[in-house]
């Protein structure tokens, strides 16, 4: 990554405020017969998302696009399809974020009829995505909470 990418941090508290609020937006929508997660960002914002739907039947597709250099992005694979959602007619696709749109292109190509929602969105991503809840700026990295780990900061007195 370079020096103008700016770091944004979501916190647990404020991933599932997130999707609790993208899951108002969507209860109109419904039922879906399902929601696909895409792996493994859309994991657990698909659960919560799924809870407060009342929606039990959860499937994934699995689909790689970043390369061990977490900033590069290279060609989008498909690991594992969603096998049980068809088409996508009826289902809802959740992920944590749409940046470039590389995915969700690939995704929306494999499920044409499915809803795709998004906690968020990026300009160059938005618009492949039909619902998100915050638009960020395409050169800010979002740092998930489990990308993160809490810790230890010794007082400053100790440091000098």
């Amino acid at each position: 990554m370079n020096a103008a990418v700016t770091y944004a941090t979501v916190t647990w508290d404020q991933l599932h405020r997130d999707a609790r609020t993208l899951a108002a937006t969507l209860m109109p929508l419904g039922p879906f017969k399902g929601i696909v997660a895409v792996t493994r960002g859309g994991l657990i914002p698909a659960a919560i998302v799924a809870r407060e739907l009342e929606c039990r039947l959860i499937e994934t597709i699995s689909v790689v696009t970043y390369t061990a250099d977490a900033g590069t992005q290279g060609k989008a694979t498909v690991v594992k399809p969603p096998s049980a959602a068809g088409d996508g007619e009826g289902f809802l696709i959740v992920d944590d974020l749409v940046d470039t749109g590389v995915t969700a292109r690939l995704v929306r190509e494999l499920l044409p009829k499915a809803y795709f929602a998004v906690l968020y969105a990026k300009p160059a991503g938005r618009p492949v995505a039909d619902s998100f809840v915050a638009e960020v700026p395409q050169d800010t990295w979002i740092l998930f909470p489990w990308d993160t780990a809490p810790l230890f900061v010794p007082p400053i007195a100790r440091r000098v």
